[in-house]
């Protein structure tokens, strides 16, 4: 009989071999859900601890791919929650005197391109719109539309059967839609330019 100490390094290799190339698919999934690169590699990373702390619940033969997502949506679900439970910390003036750079006090620090770009598509109409969206809706529409996962994957990360995927990517597009539907331009304007 084995004992789980002779076990250890079998299962140290088969989560090496079977899951570190996943880390590479988690990254560009935890940037859009936290829109923040050290956010991101923070809750790849965890996602990672918690994956090698359950990897012995993993049925081997299935999805592993989903079993990782579902991880990582609920790690920063979770987080999300805590932090909307903590108190705000102001930051105070001297802090924020300390990180200034160059001269003039009253010139902001520059900020990267890559931050500026996050914050434009953070702030888009159809960003905003999806985040309005409930829960359910929008994590099936993000797992569809953005990752593109077939609806059998987004089932088992969901826990719910695929008619229920098809239901909620269906309702919550037609919201999408109807939410959008102000900022498309009139189709009498569209014509008259015609």
């Amino acid at each position: 009989m084995t004992t789980p100490i002779e076990q250890m390094p079998d299962r140290d290799e088969r989560f090496v071999q079977d899951v570190v190339p996943f880390m590479g698919q988690l990254y560009p999934a935890a940037l859009r859900m936290t829109r923040n690169p050290s956010d991101a590699e923070d809750l790849v990373q965890e996602t990672f601890t918690k994956a090698y702390a359950a990897f012995h619940q993993f049925t081997p033969g299935t999805n592993l791919r989903a079993w990782l997502h579902r991880i990582l949506s609920n790690t920063f679900i979770n987080s999300y929650r805590k932090k909307r439970r903590e108190p705000v910390q102001d930051l105070g003036a001297e802090f924020s005197e300390d990180w200034q750079t160059g001269n003039d006090p009253l010139t902001p620090p520059a900020r990267s391109a890559e931050a500026e770009a996050l914050e434009r598509l953070a702030d888009s109409d159809i960003m905003q719109a999806l985040r309005r969206l409930p829960t359910e809706f929008r994590e099936a529409i993000y797992l569809a539309d953005i990752e593109g996962y077939p609806y059998r994957e987004i089932a088992e990360m969901m826990g719910t059967p695929i008619g229920t995927v098809m239901s909620r990517l269906h309702r919550g597009r037609v919201r999408l839609r109807q939410d959008l539907a102000s900022h498309a331009p009139s189709r009498t304007l569209a014509a008259a330019s015609s």
